[in-house]
């Protein structure tokens, strides 16, 4: 049987409130980015290679946690449906960052990106809620305007955010904890449910609910499994920018919150571009595969440039170049949404970020360690781009696995855009 599709008319509307809603949630995200560094090295008495230390301890336990609490929110979703899951996820942000902003000690800090790390949800969610209401070959497309609404969240938010910082570290958290509140107001108000009662899962499935379950869950779909290690060394090899690029940018070219907002607003800028401008049309044209290989390619040469920029200005060169990544997180997803029926697209969605989680774990371990490693003055070797010499490496490596599984099916499953939302 084949879903129907949802009017052109209400379909675009529930884009759009999809849209408003995670790009207020990476508003609140990106607040915090140029400042959590600095908080964690002000907590450490300055020392640079002790922070990277604690960032990746940061970055680690938000990572597990979200590696067991994403595949529950996936499968909640497809029980209970898309809108109570995010409705939750806002509301326990925007508490959150109260908690982070009044945190009195490092350890307490940590406590709250636990928090964040378990009400984290809509991101997840959002995915599934496209695949819920775009048909098969316009979600390469609808996916790259859900990668818009991070590009101009991270336009925002870091520069306002740096500003911010500048005047105190903590007052972006207040900022970003008052739009995830109004975000939970926005949801309670406007977002309609995009998954009808008579395609929700029958139950709440905890073999699929728990994160070896949900990966087991991707082996029923080869093509998925291959694509979804695609997602997993591409998230790995992103984790770079969260895990050194303040403390690097600090180090390197003695950048403060401030450029280091700009720098992520111009970053925001190149992703809002092709995410918009780019995506859709190249997987049109050059097909979801091409878009993924030529999108990976970019990064891998972007990160290369990072890597051997020993000045600000040739690392901002690799900027434009790296933007052009952007594209193959959106094929990637519409390639994987096409795979599965609209009654599992939660738990698929929820397994692929405990991937992103798991990469999470090793993420910050990998790349914080390492930076902290080649710059402290006791290491026998001086290479602070070590870190993204190393990103470079696993997206080479996951250019050679979407060769071999990135293709379209040659028949469409149950997959198609659920009826208009209620």
């Amino acid at each position: 049987m084949t879903a129907s599709i949802a009017p052109n008319g209400a379909r675009r509307a529930a884009l759009v409130f999809i849209f408003i809603t995670v790009l207020i949630d990476v508003l609140s995200f990106g607040l915090i980015i140029p400042v959590l560094p600095h908080l964690i090295e002000q907590f450490v008495g300055g020392d640079t290679a002790h922070a990277a230390y604690w960032v990746a301890a940061f970055g680690f336990v938000f990572a597990a946690i979200q590696f067991v609490t994403s595949p529950i929110q996936g499968a909640l979703s497809d029980r209970f449906g898309r809108r109570p899951v995010i409705l939750l996820s806002c509301l326990g942000l925007g508490l959150d960052f109260v908690f982070m902003a009044l945190a009195p000690s490092l350890m307490w800090l940590l406590v709250g990106r636990i928090i964040s790390a378990i009400t984290s949800a809509s991101f997840t969610t959002a995915n599934a809620y496209v695949a819920d209401v775009t048909p098969a070959d316009q979600r390469a497309k609808s996916f790259g305007m859900i990668g818009a609404a991070f590009g101009v969240g991270f336009i925002i938010g870091p520069l306002i955010g740096g500003q911010l910082g500048s005047i105190d570290l903590r007052l972006p958290f207040w900022f970003a904890a008052g739009l995830a509140l109004l975000n939970f107001l926005y949801g309670w108000f406007v977002l309609p449910e995009s998954l009808p009662k008579e395609k929700r899962s029958p139950k709440f499935d905890w073999s699929h609910a728990n994160p070896l379950g949900s990966l087991y869950l991707l082996k029923r779909y080869p093509q998925v499994f291959g694509l979804a290690a695609v997602v997993f060394l591409a998230n790995l090899a992103h984790y770079v920018y969260p895990s050194i690029f303040v403390l690097f940018a600090d180090y390197q070219y003695t950048w403060g919150p401030r450029e280091v907002s700009y720098v992520l607003a111009v970053v925001g800028v190149f992703n809002v571009i092709v995410n918009i401008g780019l995506v859709g049309r190249a997987a049109r044209r050059f097909g979801e595969r091409r878009t993924l290989l030529f999108g990976l390619s970019c990064g891998m040469l972007g990160f290369v440039i990072y890597g051997m920029a020993d000045v600000g200005w040739i690392f901002l060169l690799g900027l434009p170049i790296s933007a052009l990544w952007a594209m193959a997180a959106p094929s990637t997803q519409s390639l994987i949404t096409r795979q599965v029926g609209a009654d599992v697209q939660g738990r698929i969605q929820g397994a692929l970020m405990s991937l992103v989680s798991l990469a999470g774990i090793v993420g910050p371990v990998l790349f914080a360690g390492s930076f902290g490693y080649f710059v402290d003055k006791r290491s026998p070797v001086h290479v602070p781009g070590a870190p993204w010499f190393i990103a470079a490496a696993l997206l080479g490596c996951a250019v050679i696995i979407a060769w071999r599984f990135a293709r379209v099916p040659a028949a469409q499953p149950d997959v198609a855009g659920a009826p208009a939302p209620q």
